[in-house]
């Protein structure tokens, strides 16, 4: 039987503070900061040499050209700010559709705040402040996720943004293939003194641990050479690496090596086919292994790796999803990371990558204040369903993994443009670095935070906004990545998917009459999605059809005003051939459609990330309001031939 309707909870006057609100509620608060620290920063730029006289004049406000040049910003500004009005309302709790909701204040005020000092967060010559905030930012995220965050340990994670999760997992692949790469050109160089792995084989099938160490000791060999030495081992070693060579010469080399692959679900996102392009490793070396229920088969992966083994085809790295795009569903973190370790024991060895682009915040509703990983108890305590134990040991086991990518701009609430990759062991950025004088000089850096202020030179990008940082820097201030305070957010909209999971259940009661409904997949974060077909329906493309007419309702019109929507929601497809044949027969059977279709089922996807679904101030729950708006559309669409 379906769960009876969740109680509203009781009012987090927190949150209350925290966006500019549904109704533009703050916006007297928004409005004194912007103008505070715009005098603040006007009041800079005045004393910073006083005596210099003003370069505009008095005059020039009076000037005919001065005049015009206004009046046409002026002109451009409000026909921007008009067609910005077409934009999607992702600040309301009617918009459920895609993984965008309203902005949290402090991140807002800090980026707008540090645009007109429009810091390069390349290298501290253009950045003395923000790319500070930036490594800070890395060390807060390493925290949050469990690895060790404490910048006076050799072992310190390092973490920094990107602008956004695609090239996040670009820079894991880069990082993982220089790690796994560097070994084998240690032993082609003929380093001596530093004992090395008797074959290619061995030296590409190195542990992270083991790399890193390989990797210390080659610099403290290199450091103790005389000058003339050192100069040329270092080019030695660089001239074998396989950044220099390229791919194709490098295994030109080294024959008996086969060009790595990277494994991932079916779930993983399509960043990871464009990264293997852009690597240059190829599409081809990317293997999609079956899921269950979306969630990576921990025996397929095993089966696969023991291939692997046989075949004696590297693996570069294994991709986990905390929270796939389409599913919002989480992969078995911890699953993978056994399988690892039994394939270590055949001599196959690879990184371990999350990409927790949507899910990385959840990680605060793990973590206590200290940073310890709270019991599955005391989450549980505040939900109805979550965690499970499976979603337990998953976050429980992030600490252990080698990388992890995170989105600020998704459930961080921040501007687009912010995504982060956070990497356990600080050590290995060395293996991508990129000098250039003019951008980065010095000698050798003598402390952790001195070692990243050429940020540039470990990132694919070239110039970095520096307003970005200050705004997800500002944002673990006022909100530390605990489950106190900024696990308040994820707090409410976990609750809210409950409520939502649970109403759609009793919705599937109220129309069982002319419409099947079901959740294809327990929702293991605040992603649900809905599968639906006309009773008595057996065709696939009659069942798609209908959901393409109810995804018109749900999808904004560019001709229309986006006020005659009640709600915006987002359509994606379950596919059989990434179910599987057991999946497809279980969801399409209880749907009452062929299970020997081929083609994909369409399906409506609702993002649940806005913090007042539940509007406890009004009594209102949107989650209600949209579910009789739903059953109105579907009742009308049957009415009018929907099924047909």
């Amino acid at each position: 039987m379906p769960a009876d309707p969740a109680p509203i909870p009781p009012r987090d006057h927190a949150l209350d503070a925290c966006f500019l609100g549904p109704y533009g509620e703050n916006d007297t608060l928004l409005e004194k900061l912007l103008v505070e620290f715009l005098r603040d920063h006007v009041y800079w730029r005045r004393n910073f040499h006083p005596e210099d006289p003003p370069a505009i004049g008095t005059a020039a406000a009076r000037h005919p050209d001065y005049l015009a040049f206004e009046a046409r910003m002026r002109r451009e500004l409000h026909q921007l700010s008009a067609a910005l009005k077409r934009s999607m309302p992702f600040h309301s709790p009617r918009y459920i559709g895609h993984m965008a909701s309203d902005l949290l204040l402090p991140g807002l005020a800090a980026q707008m705040l540090a645009l007109p000092y429009n810091p390069n967060n390349v290298s501290e010559d253009s950045a003395p402040v923000t790319i500070d905030m930036e490594v800070r930012v890395g060390l807060q995220l390493a925290r949050m996720l469990g690895y060790v965050h404490d910048p006076a340990r050799a072992d310190c994670a390092f973490g920094h943004l990107t602008s956004g999760g695609t090239l996040a997992n670009y820079q894991a692949l880069r990082l993982a293939l220089a790690m796994k790469a560097f070994p084998v050109a240690l032993r082609a160089a003929g380093v001596p003194d530093i004992v090395l792995p008797g074959d290619d084989w061995q030296a590409f099938n190195l542990s992270g641990e083991a790399i890193v160490a390989l990797l210390d000791r080659w610099q403290g060999w290199l450091a103790a050479q005389a000058p003339t030495e050192r100069k040329r081992w270092r080019e030695t070693v660089e001239a074998a690496r396989i950044e220099q060579l390229g791919l194709a010469s490098f295994f030109a080399a080294h024959p008996s090596l086969q060009v790595p692959c990277v494994l991932a679900p079916v779930t993983a996102h399509y960043s990871w086919s464009k990264g293997l392009k852009l690597l240059g490793l190829g599409r081809a070396q990317l293997d999609l292994l079956p899921t269950q229920g979306m969630r990576l088969h921990v025996d397929a992966l095993e089966s696969h790796l023991q291939r692997c083994a046989r075949e004696c085809r590297p693996v570069l790295m294994a991709v986990a999803v905390l929270g796939s795009t389409e599913y919002g569903t989480i992969d078995p973190v911890d699953g993978m990371l056994a399988a690892r370790e039994r394939s270590r024991a055949r001599g196959l060895d690879f990184a371990v990558h999350v990409d927790a682009a949507w899910g990385g915040y959840l990680a605060t509703l793990f973590r206590n204040e200290d940073g310890s990983l709270r019991t599955r108890d005391e989450i549980a305590a505040e939900f109805r369903y979550f965690p499970s134990p499976a979603l337990h040991a998953a976050f429980g086991a992030l600490g252990n993994t080698d990388s992890v990518t995170v989105d600020p701009h998704k459930l961080g609430y921040l501007p687009f443009g912010s995504g982060a990759f956070v990497c356990r062991d600080h050590r290995a950025m060395d293996l991508l670095a990129e000098r250039a004088d003019y951008v980065f000089h010095g000698g050798v850096a003598t402390d952790y935070f001195a070692h990243f202020r050429g940020l540039g030179q470990f990132v694919a990008e070239g110039s970095k906004p520096g307003a970005a940082a200050a705004g997800v820097y500002v944002v673990h201030k006022v909100l530390p990545l605990d489950h106190r305070h900024f696990g308040r957010l994820p707090r409410a909209t976990i609750r809210a998917a409950e409520a939502f999971h649970d109403r759609a259940l009793r919705f599937a009661d109220e129309v069982a009459d002319h419409l099947c409904v079901r959740i294809p997949f327990a929702p293991d974060s605040n992603l649900v999605c809905l599968a639906m077909n006309p009773q008595g329906n057996r065709s696939l493309a009659t069942a798609n059809a209908f959901m393409h007419r109810l995804s018109t309702v749900l999808r904004a019109d560019p001709h229309q005003p986006l006020q005659i929507k009640e709600f915006f929601g987002s359509v994606t497809t379950l596919r059989p051939d990434l179910l599987g044949a057991e999946q497809t027969q279980h969801i399409f059977s209880s749907l009452g459609l062929d299970a020997e279709a081929a083609e994909p089922l369409t399906i409506l996807r609702h993002t649940l990330m806005n913090p007042y679904l539940i509007d406890v101030e009004n009594g209102i729950s949107y989650i209600e309001r949209y579910f009789d708006f739903l059953a109105r559309c579907t009742t009308a669409l049957m009415a009018h031939g929907g099924s047909a």
